[in-house]
């Protein structure tokens, strides 16, 4: 197993041994009531967001320069597979 594997069951399991420990009840504040909530499920609700917080932010996405660089380098294979006719010169000329 790779290090990086061994990192993320390790994580996971002392993630999962800290939402066990904490499973006593907290008040939770609404609107207008109070309700008594696990801090398990406050806990982890908390992670989940986090981490698609994280995910959705911390994807690449592509940027203006990415499509120009995808068009150069599609150009570039055309360029290089089929040259333009004389026909298809004189009609862009």
């Amino acid at each position: 197993m790779s290090a990086k594997t061994i990192s993320i069951i390790i994580l996971t399991a002392l993630l999962t041994i800290f939402l066990m420990v904490n499973t006593d009840p907290v008040d939770f504040d609404f609107l207008v009531a109070t309700v008594p909530v696990s801090k398990l499920l406050v806990i982890g609700v908390c992670i989940i967001i986090g981490f698609i917080i994280g995910f959705v932010v911390g994807r690449p996405r592509k940027t203006l320069s990415s499509y120009d660089d995808d068009i150069e380098r599609k150009a570039q294979t055309t360029d290089s597979k089929k040259e333009l006719s004389d026909e298809d010169r004189d009609y862009i000329s």
